[in-house]
């Protein structure tokens, strides 16, 4: 089962309660049965997590004895604070730079999966059509998020932009040295980096992948994407420390089948989405 949530302010425990689906258990220490499922909430983005944990819950998931509530949320904020609260069992949507920031900034404890997918961060522009366009002094959309701003960087870096970007370099405190071009670049939280492609003063938008995907478009069209050859930044399912239920491990493992591969491989062939094993 998917559903889209909107999720504001607080209560987003009460707004998350749930009825199990007939006939199947909540979470918990059974031991997944076909003939008796056990019911995993899962927080998601709308894509690709929630189409992949779709096609898990369609063609993977009765047989091995579990049944997925998938909850589709749209920010990076939610799925880790409904995971911490108990309203959800597990959630995916993260990469590990990202959890291990939200680990520190916000106390949680969580632990988590293999890596299942990748998808690679993009610059855009409605300004230029290659990336040697971008003039000095040019003005970059970047997001706001430390766990993932470094990654931009390093993208840009590789594009020839940038040089010696380091795992804790920031946008706006670039020496000159490492910003030879003088770029300015302009902070914004990572939903609301998409329109900026249009915005005249904007030479480029870096995008994150899940909402390239969202918006309709592809990498394919993008002035430079990130490699996802030895990418460090794969997505994986994320539980509370401890909780590693017998039906969470039996997720887990179908998310890295063969059937989980190809499924991605066939629906993202472009290599927005990217499988991780």
């Amino acid at each position: 089962m998917r559903r889209t949530l909107t999720l504001l302010g607080t209560g987003i425990a009460a707004a998350l309660a749930l009825t199990a689906c007939g006939g199947s258990q909540s979470a918990s220490d059974a031991t997944p049965d076909p003939a008796n499922p056990v019911t995993i909430s899962v927080g998601a983005g709308p894509v690709p997590h929630a189409k992949i944990l779709e096609f898990v819950d369609q063609n993977l998931a009765k047989d091995a004895g579990i049944d997925l509530d998938i909850q589709e949320m749209t920010d990076y904020q939610t799925p880790n604070i409904a995971l911490n609260d108990g309203s959800i069992d597990a959630n995916y949507f993260q990469h590990l730079a990202f959890l291990e920031q939200q680990m520190k900034d916000k106390g949680y404890k969580f632990e988590h999966g293999a890596g299942v997918h990748i998808e690679p961060y993009a610059g855009f522009s409605s300004k230029h059509k290659d990336i040697k366009e971008i003039p000095d002094g040019g003005t970059i959309a970047i997001t706001n998020d430390p766990a993932n701003q470094p990654r931009a960087l390093k993208m840009l870096e590789k594009a020839g932009l940038l040089k010696d970007i380091k795992d804790d370099s920031a946008a706006l405190t670039l020496t000159d040295a490492q910003n030879p071009k003088g770029l300015k670049f302009e902070e914004n939280q990572p939903e609301i980096l998409l329109p900026l492609i249009d915005d005249p003063k904007v030479d480029l938008a870096i995008i994150n992948g899940n909402f390239i995907l969202e918006a309709g478009m592809s990498t394919e069209d993008a002035l430079v994407v990130e490699s996802t050859e030895d990418n460090p930044y794969a997505n994986f399912l994320v539980w509370r420390a401890g909780e590693e239920t017998p039906a969470i491990a039996k997720l887990e493992e179908l998310l890295h089948t063969p059937e989980v591969k190809s499924y991605i491989e066939k629906t993202w062939p472009s290599g927005d989405v990217t499988p991780a094993f």
